[in-house]
């Protein structure tokens, strides 16, 4: 792995992270940020032009204000939200200033859903390694904490997830996997993230076929 050289305090940040991060749910806790900063680790290694601190600094800032977005219903978006808290965050833990604007801008472009699409090196592996943390193992472990932090149904058919609102009985994590996880190898930004993203998704796929197998026999129960 590459090494790291931060030109603040780094432990200091994470601290403040991992305590804005308590506040939230258990799918974007601070046990996720640092399975993405592996992530990004893992990726880092195979572009060496990047700048292995903005990209370090991003995934540990990539989901700080998802508190915030969670509380509204997801109706705040926590990319631009984060985003805006970057310089503020930075400036407190001793870090050039220089370094705001490349970082907020790595935040505010992570998100699958989000209008602002990565527009640098150091941005594709964040979106990348944010990505990764929701396929494979791993991501069919955060579709069902998510679906159950909403008392969410275990399971349901495809009709009935694709027509679901979000935050709803019917939202479930094969609803997750129908309308994003499964699409998620063809938006990846990298080569090496694509290669990861199409094994995982995979496995995600034989899963919920397993699933669907188990839970509908053919039985003609109502």
């Amino acid at each position: 792995m590459r090494e790291v050289k931060f030109q603040g305090d780094y432990p200091a940040l994470a601290a403040e992270v991992r305590s804005i991060l308590l506040s939230g749910g258990s799918c974007h806790d601070f046990d996720h940020t640092r399975r993405v900063m592996r992530n990004a680790e893992i990726l880092l290694d195979q572009y060496p032009d990047a700048d292995a601190q903005i990209v370090m600094l991003g995934a540990l800032l990539h989901d700080v204000a998802r508190p915030q977005e969670e509380r509204s219903h997801g109706r705040q978006c926590h990319a631009r939200t984060g985003a805006e808290m970057v310089p503020e965050l930075l400036k407190k833990s001793g870090f050039p200033e220089a370094l705001a604007a490349p970082v907020a801008a790595v935040v505010r472009s992570h998100r699958f859903r989000g209008k602002d699409q990565p527009e640098s090196l150091e941005a594709d592996i964040v979106f990348d390694a944010d990505k990764l943390d929701s396929l494979g193992a791993v991501g069919l472990g955060r579709a069902f904490l998510f679906a159950g932090h909403v008392n969410a149904r275990l399971h349901n058919t495809e009709a009935e997830a694709l027509a679901a609102e979000p935050y709803t009985r019917e939202d479930t994590a094969y609803r997750e996997f129908l309308v994003k996880l499964r699409y998620l190898p063809r938006r990846m930004r990298s080569a090496a993230g694509r290669r990861i993203a199409v094994e995982r998704a995979a496995f995600m796929a034989a899963f919920f076929e397993r699933l669907d197998t188990e839970i509908n026999p053919g039985s003609d129960l109502p």
